[in-house]
């Protein structure tokens, strides 16, 4: 065959190999292994290894090897002793042992608010008390902030840790903040209604963070309500227990859950505290009259920020 011949007619050819015939029979053929693939770092590309056909006659022919080749192999030609160690590190970067303490301390943290988020649901699986629950979804809150803040301290920022940020906020907010509130609301809500405002938070909670890793960062603004923050106002309402018809319980749980997945900026925390001062008192004048009502006024403030925020964009994009 030569070897210009197309691939169709190679991969035919080396399907007579694995045939088996009588040792005498002539045309009969045997598969050499192949050496390891060359590449051309000239060019990029790589070289693949031939197969050699040997006939039971003595001939022999060369076909080119169809085999791929992993995407993992770096586009250099590397030692053996080379490839085999070839991976991918945890933690890029110089790779100390005080850098790795470091690097351990900032995931124990994100481990932590994983681990939380377990207990969490199943204190309220397990019918127990609900204040508890809501209680250990505050701390999840508290070491998913710890996380982040510990990684750019301490200079220990990478992809692992971002990825595994990810995986903990889904079981602590997607899958804990939901089943809690169920806990929360069985009881006096019906489950036509609960059950679907659950899942909904569950579903826009994993929608956020995939949208979240692969979306450009912005210094100022949220793209929609982050999932930390809702799984903290369920906590919150969870915990103080405003007083409210079960429907419109459930229509809010509902409404978080398609805040995160919205279009709308929210403003961060750090934007948050360069407010005007008095705005803060107001709050705090509020909840020494009515705290169940004044936490209501303040997330449903937060909640309409972001159509607001939005419609001023526009206005300034229009202009």
């Amino acid at each position: 065959m030569r070897r210009s011949g197309s691939l169709a007619r190679q991969v035919l050819f080396a399907g007579r190999v694995g045939r088996r015939g009588d040792g005498n029979v002539a045309g009969a053929t045997s598969l050499l292994m192949p050496p390891p693939a060359e590449t051309e770092t000239r060019e990029g590309r790589v070289r693949l290894p031939r197969l050699r056909m040997r006939r039971r006659d003595g001939l022999s022919r060369d076909v080119v090897s169809v085999a791929p080749v992993s995407p993992a192999v770096p586009s250099v030609s590397l030692g053996a002793e080379e490839a085999s160690s070839f991976s991918i590190p945890l933690l890029p970067g110089e790779r100390t042992v005080g850098r790795r303490i470091r690097f351990a301390l900032a995931n124990a943290c994100t481990i932590s608010s994983l681990l939380l988020g377990l207990c969490a649901i199943f204190v309220a699986v397990n019918h127990g008390d609900v204040r508890i629950a809501a209680t250990l979804l505050i701390a999840c809150v508290v070491f998913d902030g710890l996380d982040g803040f510990l990684a750019r301290r301490l200079g220990v920022a990478s992809p692992f840790g971002a990825q595994m940020d990810s995986l903990a906020d889904m079981c602590s907010f997607g899958l804990a903040a939901p089943v809690v509130v169920y806990a929360w609301l069985s009881d006096s809500a019906p489950a036509a209604a609960l059950m679907p405002a659950c899942a909904l938070v569950a579903a826009c909670a994993a929608i956020r963070l995939a949208r979240f890793n692969v979306s450009p960062k912005d210094g100022r603004f949220f793209c929609g309500v982050p999932t930390t923050m809702c799984a903290a106002v369920l906590a919150l309402a969870t915990l103080i227990a405003p007083e409210m018809p079960p429907a419109l319980r459930v229509a809010g749980v509902a409404l978080l859950g398609l805040a995160m997945v919205s279009s709308f900026p929210y403003a961060k925390l750090a934007r948050l505290a360069k407010l005007p001062p008095w705005l803060f008192a107001l709050p705090v004048v509020g909840a020494l009259v009515d705290f169940r009502l004044t936490f209501v006024a303040v997330v449903l403030a937060y909640l309409v920020s972001g159509p607001i925020l939005w419609l001023r964009q526009r206005r300034h994009a229009a202009a």
